[in-house]
């Protein structure tokens, strides 16, 4: 089990004596590029609630209780292990399943799904959960001297015989394609960390971050070309910043299934040829989110979660 604090430390009470917020857990899966997004966007909306993670818990006593509520994204286990030790859980599944029959919530959880509202459910939600909208950053705007090249990389559950493929040839060629056309390129994955580097070890220019330890919104906002996994954070970053977006090439069967969807909905290019001019020189500097009905999605999903987070902190069930 994973778990991030990515606010810091809890903040020290204010000047004149008032007490903090009230301390909330919050977890995400490391390995997983939507889990960690979908955990950064809720947490910067959450004002003076104390964040802290499982490491800490050996450390709560009578002065410093256990937290009141938890947000925990994707990760079952944790969801369980809090329920049973007493703590109410806000659980959210930050994009498409995985393989089938994997493990569902438990029922005592408040469950949320993030789903943009333009893009259908591909079947009824389970039972008691709800969707999200799109979880958006924090902040939508975009540097005017960005440049550079943002490739945002997920093999969550993508098998390893296809992910080696995939970086010894066309990540390879996308990365020297990239420092070519913009200059630089910084690659943030979620796992295979090892098997990314070792196959963009020969173009020193390029920078290969783990997504747990890296602020990949912010990074976006500085930069000029957005390429990407098909994933639901992906998609929510570029929305909410009338940004271009490229997608990679699907990998593993909830990438595949995912961009079918979308593709039925959204015209999105493809960055399946590094020589292709209007990769690293859109045509539209806006993308084509123009296309989709903007009644359906008012980009607040983050607040959303962080506002039933908080009620459940103030207010427990």
């Amino acid at each position: 089990m994973a778990l991030l604090n990515p606010a810091g430390a809890a903040p020290a009470a204010p000047d004149g004596g008032a007490s903090p917020g009230p301390r909330v857990l919050l977890s995400a899966r490391e390995d997983r590029l939507d889990s960690v997004l979908a955990l950064g966007r809720v947490a910067a909306h959450l004002g003076d609630l104390r964040r802290t993670d499982w490491n800490d818990w050996n450390d709560w006593n009578d002065v410093e209780p256990p937290p009141v509520a938890a947000l925990v994204c994707d990760d079952v286990a944790a969801t369980g292990r809090l329920l049973e030790l007493g703590v109410p859980v806000v659980h959210l599944e930050s994009g498409p399943p995985g393989p089938p029959g994997g493990e569902t919530p438990p029922g005592r959880a408040l469950v949320r799904v993030h789903r943009p509202g333009w893009l259908p459910l591909p079947g009824p939600p389970a039972r008691g959960a709800r969707p999200t909208g799109v979880l958006a950053p924090r902040r939508t705007g975009r540097s005017r001297t960005r440049s550079g090249t943002l490739l945002m990389l997920s093999l969550w559950h993508v098998p390893e015989a296809e992910a080696g493929a995939f970086a010894s040839g066309a990540l390879r060629k996308l990365a020297a394609a990239a420092l070519h056309r913009t200059g630089s390129c910084t690659v943030v994955a979620d796992t295979g960390l090892g098997l990314v580097r070792s196959a963009l070890a020969e173009q020193p220019g390029v920078r290969v971050l783990r997504a747990a330890e890296t602020d990949a919104d912010a990074l976006h906002a500085d930069a000029a070309v957005f390429l990407a996994s098909p994933v639901l954070g992906a998609f929510a970053l570029a929305q909410a910043r009338r940004a271009p977006l490229a997608l990679l090439p699907p990998l593993g069967a909830a990438q595949r299934a995912l961009a079918g969807q979308v593709g039925e909905v959204l015209p999105l290019p493809s960055a399946g040829d590094p020589e292709d001019p209007g990769l690293w020189e859109p045509a539209s500097p806006a993308g084509p989110w123009h296309l989709l009905d903007p009644a359906l999605d008012d980009l607040r999903g983050a607040q959303r979660v962080a506002r039933t987070l908080r009620q459940l902190a103030l207010a427990p069930l």
